[in-house]
């Protein structure tokens, strides 16, 4: 029998502090997530399969008649748009080692207008759809990833996009913040990540040079081999944004990404992959840099990373209170600021990781703001291991073991309870009454795999 999103009950049961616990008989083992034909709509798996490849160079059309089957990078060019209509399902060819697949790029020039609707998403997913095997399981790295480049400022001019092969078409960075790059509404894109060399991964939405003008809404990134959402530079606004499940963070950004985002959900399956950095966990709900070390040694080029983030529910989970207990690595913080990146962050709220919202050891806190915050983290809150103090109005702080005093508890995604509103008579996350949580758990998301 198929179980109901965890989430969804515990939103549509009005946001209380009640528990909403996973049965008896319900694994919490990763490797139980299936994206077999049953977890499908029979009018999708009745749907004959075309596979595409190449670059896409001419306006072209995805349509919901068919499940279009992505070979290699498929890369739109500069002056051509790709449609994809409302309910159609696309998904990878079978992996061949040592070859990038399953990639969808729209180039620097190039546009998407992907459009789906609440009750007719558009889904990129395992490439095991359709197998026919119903003993299927999907996992990271089933799917390559969706990657939008653009003219916009970045601030080291020009640049390869992460997770592909060099050739000029897979660059990015401009002059032109405005620059428009398409339309993504109502998408969800699961299983994504392929590997190019270790630490080099596709993550499950990549924008490298996004400008303002492109429209990103209503987008659920799930079980993704590297990050959820990363955004290299530009200044790309999106608003309804869930990162759920993915291997490293949820949320990155970095080589002076300057857009506003509004409305986001960060939440870890306490069973998923968690990155590391050698033997150390190194997933964090948000990351933020200004660049890699390699490109700037002291963190100074300019514009600087900071993003406006407004309206975040950041949740991780606690491996002490879990059984089976979570497998190393493990998580590390819920938002790290590192590497010289400034930010802002209000209206929000931030628990469930080993520490809350920290400015690393290369990081200056006087360039954080946090206003109207609710952070909770397990070890600490709050914490500055670089310079400053953060500027802050509004911070509300937590190092509870079970439940901060503003109404959370953990664990969140495997058992436990949840409450997205903090009662403190303020607007903080991403969802705040049981009318507000209609975006977050309207017939487009998937929670249960």
């Amino acid at each position: 029998m198929k179980k109901l999103s965890l989430v969804a009950l515990c939103l549509a049961a009005g946001l209380l502090v009640t528990s909403c616990k996973k049965g008896a008989n319900d694994s919490p083992s990763f490797d139980n997530r299936s994206t077999a034909a049953t977890d499908y709509p029979s009018s999708v798996t009745s749907l004959p399969v075309t596979t595409v490849s190449g670059d896409i160079t001419t306006n072209t059309t995805w349509d919901a008649a068919h499940v279009w089957e992505i070979s290699g990078v498929v890369t739109v060019r500069s002056g051509a748009t790709l449609t994809i209509n409302a309910g159609t399902f696309i998904k990878s060819t079978v992996n061949t080692a040592g070859v990038q697949n399953g990639v969808l790029v729209i180039a620097k020039g190039g546009k998407i207008n992907a459009v789906g609707t609440a009750t007719s998403p558009i889904v990129f997913t395992s490439r095991y759809l359709l197998d026919g095997n119903n003993a299927t399981v999907g996992k990271p790295g089933d799917f390559g990833g969706v990657i939008l480049l653009g003219n916009a400022v970045i601030n080291v001019g020009d640049k390869l996009i992460e997770g592909l092969a060099d050739d000029p078409k897979f660059h990015y960075g401009g002059t032109n913040d405005a620059d428009n790059s398409g339309t993504l509404q109502f998408v969800r894109i699961e299983f994504a990540g392929y590997v190019l060399a270790p630490n080099v991964e596709v993550n499950s939405l990549t924008l490298g040079g996004v400008g303002s003008g492109t429209t990103i809404d209503h987008v659920q990134a799930s079980y993704g081999l590297d990050d959820g959402f990363e955004f290299f530079g530009g200044k790309v606004s999106p608003k309804y944004l869930i990162s759920f499940a993915n291997d490293d963070d949820q949320f990155d950004f970095d080589n002076g990404f300057t857009g506003n985002i509004q409305f986001a959900i960060g939440v870890v399956d306490a069973y998923s992959t968690h990155s590391a950095s050698g033997t150390a966990s190194d997933s964090n709900g948000i990351e933020s840099d200004n660049n890699a070390p390699a490109e700037d040694a002291t963190f100074s080029k300019l514009p600087k990373t900071h993003p406006t983030l407004s309206n975040f529910s950041i949740i991780g989970t606690s491996a002490a209170t879990l059984s089976p207990a979570i497998t190393a690595p493990g998580l590390k913080w819920a938002f790290r600021n590192r590497r010289g990146a400034e930010a802002s962050l209000s209206n929000s709220l931030v628990t469930g990781y080993p520490s809350g919202i920290v400015a690393d050891v290369d990081a200056n806190a006087s360039l954080v703001s946090l206003t109207n915050v609710s952070v909770h983290g397990f070890t600490a809150a709050t914490s500055v291991l670089g310079t400053g103090a953060f500027v802050s109005s509004g911070l509300t702080t937590s190092t509870a073991a079970a439940a901060p005093t503003w109404g959370m508890s953990q664990p969140f995604y495997n058992s436990g309870a949840v409450n997205f509103a903090t009662g403190l008579g303020v607007t903080r996350g991403a969802v705040t009454s049981a009318s507000a949580s209609a975006w977050a758990i309207s017939s487009w998301t998937k929670f249960t795999f």
